[in-house]
């Protein structure tokens, strides 16, 4: 079975002022990729368990911040070219990308050198406008901003 994500697409504003917030991966292999890049902050689904749950305690990971209180918009689920299914959430709010404090992980680096380095899941945070957030989140998630784009507009 194909691995199992969610996530959260944290908004805030309306119409021409909304805004997305996107993490970008951190470690050596993503430093120098940006468009394309980018995700919503996510992690995997532990069987079992209540995708919803798992958005939420993986944004607290990777942010080190809680989700906001609220009622969280269902976005559906995508899958990613690597074949992982990603199930996600909108909610607004609000963070401080200044104030990202993401979890860690280790790996040996440089390749073949025996030495372990320890980088950031997430290495930034940033909100954009839609326009923008469409060319930089990975695009397979480009379907989730558009669910919620979707919603936004029928709520108007």
């Amino acid at each position: 079975m194909a691995e199992h994500s969610a996530g959260i697409l944290l908004y805030r504003g309306s119409g021409d002022g909304l805004r997305l917030l996107l993490v970008h991966p951190g470690g050596p292999f993503w430093a120098r990729k940006d468009e394309g890049a980018w995700s919503i902050p996510k992690g995997i689904v532990e069987p079992g368990e209540d995708p919803l749950t798992a958005a939420r305690r993986e944004f607290a990971e990777e942010t080190g911040q809680a989700a906001p209180v609220g009622k969280a918009i269902d976005l559906g689920r995508v899958r990613l070219r690597s074949g992982k299914y990603v199930t996600g959430f909108a909610l607004e709010g609000d963070l401080d990308p200044a104030a990202l404090r993401s979890n860690t992980f280790s790996m040996i680096w440089p390749p073949r050198s025996g030495t372990v380095a320890t980088f950031p899941e997430i290495d930034r945070a940033e909100w954009f406008d839609v326009e923008a957030a469409v060319r930089k989140v990975n695009p397979a998630q480009v379907e989730l901003i558009e669910a919620l784009l979707s919603i936004v507009d029928a709520a108007r």
